[in-house]
């Protein structure tokens, strides 16, 4: 009986190439020889590409978002001095949002108020920042001042006395080493209008601020439209990097209570500035009344 063959062997020897395989390699290398002649595109090339797109972006942060201005003069020392850098956040009065009390704020100039000031010389890095969009143009007049009282409310300095906000007495720690609230400048008592807000700086005796443009014709006050943003921190240089949060004078209780202020006629310090309000001229009226009816009553019973 002959041998029998086991293990015989089906299909195809090892390294024998399918015509599938066959087909994927010339495919493979037709693509490689095309990858190859196919010209790559030079850096320069896309480097206008990517400057126009770095510029849109610093054009969309700088419209919607923050915006870097330089500090121009010593108005709000010691928070901030000249040559400083802040960031101003420009997103959130696009939604509606109003400058609140003790906020540090970038406004346009509402009426002349730098007219006769000398246009500050940018250096180069500010030139470049401006052309780019990141930081306004030196031809731009914008100001930067703190935001003391909002529209509706009463607000005064007496000389020798400090700031007061609808009655409330204001600490002020931020203002400048040896000034006071307002000897150069008292005012008040005042009622802001609505869609206005007042402004002082913190270097008080150094600050042409709302206290020296009353006879505007805003009368001092600051038109809500007119604020670019509020700045939030400052930047540069490293060394002075801060944030710049509300004081907490700004969240006493009742600071925000402007109907008790004008309550009685009354100014932001308690007491009626012209004239009393109406309660206070029926009181005034009726004691008189009481102490005259009183006394003839006395009067008759005595006789009786």
């Amino acid at each position: 009986m002959g041998d029998v063959a086991v293990g015989a062997r089906s299909g195809r020897d090892e390294g024998e190439e399918r015509p599938d395989d066959a087909v994927k390699r010339e495919a493979d290398e037709k693509e490689g020889e095309e990858d190859a002649a196919r010209p790559q595109r030079s850096f320069w090339k896309e480097l206008p590409l990517l400057i126009g797109i770095a510029l849109l972006l610093a054009l969309l942060i700088k419209t919607f978002l923050v915006q870097a201005f330089s500090i121009p003069s010593e108005s709000m020392q010691d928070t901030l001095q000249k040559g400083d850098r802040v960031l101003v956040d420009k997103l959130t009065p696009w939604f509606g949002s109003e400058p609140e009390r003790g906020e540090v704020v970038v406004f346009h100039d509402p009426a002349g108020w730098l007219d006769g000031e000398p246009t500050p010389q940018p250096n180069l890095a500010q030139q470049i920042l401006s052309k780019i969009g990141l930081m306004p143009s030196a031809d731009e007049k914008d100001l930067i001042k703190r935001t003391i009282a909002i529209g509706g409310d009463t607000v005064e300095c007496k000389k020798g006395g400090p700031v007061v906000v609808n009655g409330k007495e204001l600490d002020e720690p931020y203002i400048y080493p040896g000034n006071t609230a307002c000897d150069d400048a008292p005012f008040g008592p005042i009622t802001v209008p609505k869609g206005k807000i007042w402004v002082m700086g913190d270097h008080r005796q150094n600050s042409q601020d709302s206290r020296y443009h009353m006879q505007d014709k805003n009368q001092g006050f600051v038109p809500v439209d007119k604020v670019v943003g509020r700045a939030v921190v400052v930047a540069w240089p490293l060394t002075r990097w801060a944030t710049l949060p509300v004081p907490d004078t700004f969240d006493q209780p009742g600071i925000g209570n402007q109907s008790k202020a004008g309550a009685l006629g009354l100014g932001a310090s308690g007491l009626a500035p012209v004239g009393l309000g109406p309660a206070a001229l029926g009181v005034t009226g009726v004691v008189p009344l009481v102490m005259w009816r009183k006394r003839r009553l006395t009067r008759g019973r005595t006789a009786g």
